[in-house]
């Protein structure tokens, strides 16, 4: 690897970064007119894994638990998330999406599937494919030196 490698996938990445937070404040507004950009992926993650404790999203999301508090709150508070009690701890609370967070969930998935669609339409299955596996790959990666730090 050589400092013009580096250069590039920095230059490449942030303009990746910047371009997806920018869709990401498009999506949560679809979501709902009040919702922050982050909290988009918030949504997704726990319907992905109901019944999550608020504990585990912020290890998840890398963030601490002070902001999941402060961002499941406003959740709950526009009716897209509700909490039910743990049974395996009496202090912990149970994360679900609400009826009318899985559907708005879905709308702006929808959304964001279609504005894809439109923006890879020349790309084959095969090269969509290997995009994901090298993003995935990067992430596995990212997230693996993030824990050495």
């Amino acid at each position: 690897m050589t400092e013009e490698n580096l250069a590039r996938l920095e230059q490449e990445l942030g303009l990746l970064l910047r371009r997806a937070h920018a869709s990401q404040a498009s999506l949560a507004r679809e979501v709902h007119p009040d919702l922050e950009p982050s909290a988009y992926v918030l949504l997704g993650h726990i319907e992905a894994t109901p019944g999550l404790r608020a504990s585990d999203l912020a290890s998840f999301i890398g963030v601490g638990r002070g902001t999941i508090s402060r961002q499941l709150s406003r959740l709950g508070a526009i009716g897209l998330v509700s909490r039910r009690p743990d049974p395996d701890d009496f202090r912990g609370q149970l994360l679900d999406l609400t009826d009318e967070g899985r559907r708005r969930l879905a709308s702006a998935r929808a959304a964001r599937r279609e504005f894809l669609l439109r923006a890879l339409a020349d790309w084959s299955a095969q090269e969509i494919d290997a995009l994901a596996e090298r993003l995935d790959r990067l992430n596995e990666a990212l997230a693996a030196a993030r824990q050495h730090d």
